[in-house]
């Protein structure tokens, strides 16, 4: 878990959680992109990446010390 590696790996999943809660966003409301509340939609995405960031944390002594997965590589 203190490694670069595992905290790259970390931060990629974070970005990539965060990316499709805001595609949730916009597809579940069916509304257009100048109608979301730009606030409430960095919220939702912080939230996700911040629960990413704490999954790959809790994952850190199941796989691999260098990944942020569960899965051994």
């Amino acid at each position: 878990m203190f490694t670069l590696p595992f905290w790259k790996d970390a931060a990629e999943r974070a970005i990539k959680t965060a990316a499709q809660a805001t595609l949730a966003l916009f597809t579940t409301n069916m509304t257009g992109i100048l109608e979301v509340d730009p606030v409430q939609t960095f919220s939702v995405a912080a939230l996700a990446a911040v629960v990413s960031v704490l999954t790959s944390v809790v994952s850190s002594k199941v796989g691999d010390d260098d990944s942020a997965s569960v899965v051994n590589q």
